[in-house]
């Protein structure tokens, strides 16, 4: 079917499936809860488009949250504070619109009409759980078991019970993948990530799965260690052809939402990845930014810069290292930006997946390799992934003994970190090694990269310049988003019960259930 044709009628089965607000969604006699064959497709279609935070959300809801506080980026404008940790309140009840509106309700409605044990049930199991945990790591408890059920009140749900769930979900949707049929296809023609692909369906759960076992292996290590282990046993991502990228269109808000934001100019290179990209002379670096417009050099800005510093031109964006041309091109003499506005999407990749393995390997778990093999590899398809495949220069990279460096922004910061490339003989130096290349991986997903700092404390950043919230002085990182207000309009007897769960105060300092340390 045209992709056109395909992306017109997602939109239109979103509108059939949504409501205006989210706090709706479990009552509105209209809403759409029995779907039949034709219009399951559109449906999880538009599940895949919304989980992955279409052009619509992107802004408010990543890049101007997680994809800062994961040190990607920095600020180049004063139009927003949240890079020296100001938050918005209204930002935050955005990403659960995305949830509780864009996603569960299409993919609820899936589960409700297919048969469980059905390719289609699978693959709404394992979106749905690619949804939701981005969610809780950000917030804490939320309410889970009760999303997109026709009910009045809305209950808060603890994180492990919620993980737990996310486990049993993915391992029995691979179980029922692998059941079915040598070749077949689910929703073959509309599934925007994989084609239909079940084998490649499978890599990305188990992948995930292993991602999530890693997220709490500071507190159930016992737990961690056999799923992630049974995940690696049952076939994680091996190479780059089973990369989890989704495609894009220009109907509608389905665009990719770095390249949009990329356009308008309010972010650069943040002095963190320069400090390691520099460092380490690493290819990638032509790949992730482009040099800055005035000067034509990998220009980088601190965290937390203030309203002061941001004035100064060495500061503003034009002086600065916008991403790579996969996002966003410069054209003509006054630097237009024409976006690439269809570039696939990342969601997961093979790297990630040698990384979490290499990090099992150090806790002593059965990741079918050393951690050692598994974290070069990593590099290497890393590399590869974004067209560096001159075998010389990546084992050249692997085995110098290089270092972050200063950046050379405008506050002459120091170099970052000592963290090298070549693999160390210290247990320490090999838990940041491989952390602090994961981060790079995984670049751009700012919404990854922040929970795992949070998690494994790497890469090491720069400390904020400057912070206005009383809750994170400088020197402190940001530890989750404080619930939406609209809660508290809307379901306050629930949230007060979630707030009790989150063992701590409802602001960005309190830690979520896994981030022990």
């Amino acid at each position: 079917m045209n992709r056109s044709i395909i992306y017109s009628l997602v939109i239109s089965m979103g509108l059939l499936s949504c409501t205006k607000d989210f706090e709706k969604i479990n009552t509105d006699p209209d809403k759409l809860t029995e779907v039949g064959s034709r219009e399951r497709p559109f449906m999880f279609a538009k599940a895949q488009s919304s989980a992955a935070m279409n052009r619509s959300f992107y802004q408010t809801v990543q890049n101007l949250g997680p994809d800062l506080y994961a040190q990607y980026f920095a600020l180049t404008t004063t139009s927003f504070r949240t890079d020296r940790y100001a938050l918005t309140p209204d930002w935050q009840r955005r990403f659960w619109t995305v949830v509780y509106v864009d996603t569960a309700p299409q993919l609820k409605s899936i589960l409700d009409n297919v048969e469980p044990n059905s390719g289609e049930a699978a693959l709404a199991n394992i979106q749905w759980v690619y949804a939701f945990h981005r969610l809780t790591d950000q917030f804490g408890p939320i309410p889970y078991f009760d999303a997109a059920e026709s009910k009045d009140v809305i209950s808060y749900d603890p994180m492990d019970k919620i993980y737990d769930d996310f486990f049993k979900r993915l391992t029995t949707a691979v179980d029922n993948l692998k059941a079915l049929p040598t070749g077949t296809k689910v929703y073959q023609g509309y599934e925007l990530m994989y084609g239909g692909d079940i084998n490649k369906w499978i890599a990305f759960a188990n992948s995930l799965r292993l991602r999530l076992a890693l997220r709490i292996s500071k507190v159930d290590a016992s737990r961690a260690k056999s799923e992630a282990e049974a995940a690696v046993a049952s076939g994680v991502m091996l190479n780059n052809g089973q990369n989890a990228l989704l495609s894009k269109s220009l109907k509608g808000n389905d665009t990719n939402g770095l390249s949009q934001v990329a356009a308008w100019n309010e972010f650069a290179m943040s002095s963190t990845i320069a400090s390691y990209l520099k460092g380490y002379v690493d290819p990638r670096i032509e790949k992730y930014f482009q040099p800055s417009v005035i000067g034509g050099t990998f220009n980088s800005l601190r965290n937390g810069m203030s309203a002061d510093d941001l004035g100064i031109a060495r500061n503003q964006a034009g002086s600065n290292s916008n991403v790579g041309k996969y996002w966003v091109e410069y054209v003509g003499e006054k630097a237009v930006l024409t976006p690439n506005l269809v570039a696939r999407f990342h969601i997961m990749s093979a790297a990630e997946s040698y990384f979490l393995r290499a990090e099992g390997a150090l806790n002593g778990w059965n990741m079918d390799g050393t951690a050692q093999a598994m974290y070069e590899e990593g590099v290497k398809l890393s590399m590869q992934q974004w067209g560096i495949d001159d075998v010389g220069q990546i084992q050249g990279y692997l085995s110098s003994s290089v270092q972050p460096v200063a950046p050379g922004d405008y506050h002459n910061s120091p170099a970052v970190a000592t963290t090298p490339v070549k693999w160390d003989a210290d247990l320490a130096v090999q838990r940041a090694q491989i952390g602090t290349q994961k981060w790079l991986a995984i670049y751009p997903d700012g919404m990854e990269a922040w929970a795992e700092f949070r998690r494994s404390g790497f890469p090491k950043m720069y400390n904020l310049l400057n912070s206005e919230n009383a809750d994170l002085p400088v020197g402190t990182f940001i530890k989750r988003m404080p619930y939406p207000l609209t809660e508290e309009t809307n379901n306050l007897e629930e949230l007060t019960k979630g707030r009790a769960l989150l063992g701590g105060k409802d602001n960005a300092a309190t830690r979520v259930w896994w981030d022990v340390d």
